[in-house]
């Protein structure tokens, strides 16, 4: 009869389950490998300044109650053009425009590195200002490398 099926001694070969009773065998895991974290242009840009503000501080003492301060951009260009950054003696503050530090600076070689020299630069030349020296003259011994 066309309508019954047919029984043979070779039966296929079954692929082993996927998934056990209920369909929860083999499953991914509920926590996920750790991923790496996230590392954005702000983060790094604050880390640089961290670090060097806190180099400094170390350094001078007229540098320990400072606060080194990021904004993103300034209020509005000065007869110099958009400035890097801003000197508030009197209020014992530092502003760091990170916007133009970033976008309006010109690197000869744009990888990591140089982004964080050229944004710890900036850091040694506010304080600078700050302490009205060189800024070849707030880190002597970091330079000296003879």
């Amino acid at each position: 009869m066309p309508w019954r099926r047919t029984t043979s001694s070779s039966a296929p070969v079954r692929r082993p389950a996927r998934h056990g009773r209920h369909g929860r065998e083999d499953r991914s895991p509920v926590v996920r490998p750790p991923l790496p974290p996230l590392d954005t242009r702000v983060e790094r840009f604050d880390l640089a300044v961290g670090t060097a503000a806190e180099f400094l501080r170390s350094a001078w003492p007229e540098l320990e109650h400072v606060s080194f301060e990021i904004g993103d951009m300034p209020a509005a260009p000065d007869e110099d053009g958009i400035p890097r950054w801003q000197v508030l003696a009197d209020e014992k503050r530092i502003i760091l425009y990170r916007v133009p530090i970033e976008r309006l600076s010109h690197l000869h070689r744009d990888d990591e590195l140089h982004r964080r020299m050229m944004v710890e630069g900036c850091v040694f030349r506010a304080a600078a200002e700050y302490l009205d020296r060189d800024p070849w003259d707030l880190g002597p011994e970091r330079f000296r490398y003879f």
